[in-house]
């Protein structure tokens, strides 16, 4: 499963969620492709999911949160997947 976060770099507030959501999803599978991009570096990949601002969360190329999840959403959407 693949979890990308897309940031925009100096947010801060956002920087520092990704722990816990990172943690969050090698709970629930410890072989997650977890990737942190850039919106400015992934503008065009961006604009493709339909990311409107910065963070989302899109888990398999798809965008499933249009901002920030907790830790515990990111962990049922991820099971949820995992269940289809």
């Amino acid at each position: 499963m693949k979890i990308e976060v897309l940031h925009a770099g100096g947010c801060a507030n956002c920087l520092s969620e990704l722990g816990a959501l990172r943690s969050a999803a090698t709970a629930v599978d410890p072989a997650v492709d977890w990737r942190e991009l850039d919106i400015v570096q992934a503008i065009d990949y961006a604009v493709e999911l339909g990311v409107l601002r910065p963070p989302a969360v899109a888990i398999d190329g798809e965008l499933v949160f249009p901002s920030l999840p907790r830790p515990d959403e990111l962990a049922a959407a991820m099971k949820a997947r995992m269940r289809n």
